[in-house]
C-alpha cells in the first residue's frame, strides 16, 4: 500500500489485446486502487505486433474504461523488477484453464522467492472469455474467421489488416 492506494501490476504479452483481457481488468479495478498494465517484449512467443504497436493499442483499449486508475508501461525486464519499479505490492494474473494454472502456480513460487511481500491474486476468466487466447484469435483471423466476439472493433480491423500485409 502507498500514499495512492494499493497499486497493482497485470503483465501480458496483449498480441492483440482480446476482450478476454479487458474482463480480467475491469475485475482487477474491484481489488486494486490503481492498475498498471505491463506490456511485456515477450520475444520468445514472436509477437505479431510490436512492443509499440501493443502497447498503443491496450492503451487506446484501456484507458477509457479506468481512466486515471489505469496506466501502461511497456517493459523488458524481470516481472518483480517492474512490480517494484512502480510500487506495486499484487500481481493480477487472469486464468482461463487448468493448464494456466500450472504454469502460473510455478510463477508464482519464483515470484514470491524473489520479492516475497508482492502477492499475486489470481481472477477467474469469466463464462463467456475462458476459451479466448490471443494466439488463438490469431490463427482464427489468420484463417479468415470472424474475431468480432473475442476482440473490439479496433483491434478486429488492425489485426486483419496486419495479416492482410503478411500474406502480400
Amino acid at each position: 500500500m502507498t500514499d495512492n492506494g494499493r497499486i497493482g501490476v497485470y503483465p501480458g504479452t496483449f498480441d492483440p489485446i482480446t476482450s478476454g483481457h479487458t474482463d480480467i481488468v475491469k475485475r482487477a479495478l474491484k481489488v486494486v486502487d490503481h492498475l498498471v498494465i505491463g506490456v511485456a517484449v515477450n520475444t520468445g512467443k514472436s509477437p505479431l505486433f510490436n512492443l509499440n504497436e501493443r502497447t498503443e493499442m491496450v492503451i487506446s483499449e484501456l484507458e477509457p474504461i479506468g481512466g486515471k486508475r489505469i496506466s501502461v508501461r511497456s517493459f523488458d525486464n524481470l516481472l518483480m523488477h517492474f512490480v517494484e519499479e512502480v510500487g506495486a505490492s499484487i500481481i493480477v494474473r487472469g486464468l482461463r484453464a487448468l493448464s494456466d494454472f500450472e504454469y502460473e502456480f510455478q510463477m508464482t513460487g519464483m515470484n514470491a522467492r524473489l520479492n516475497s511481500e508482492v502477492e499475486t491474486v489470481f481472477l477467474m476468466a469469466s463464462e463467456n472469455h475462458q476459451f479466448i487466447a490471443s494466439k488463438l484469435v490469431k490463427e482464427i483471423a489468420g484463417l479468415g474467421g470472424d474475431i468480432s466476439s473475442f476482440v473490439s472493433p479496433n483491434i478486429s480491423q488492425r489485426l486483419t489488416k496486419r495479416i492482410a500485409s503478411i500474406k502480400k
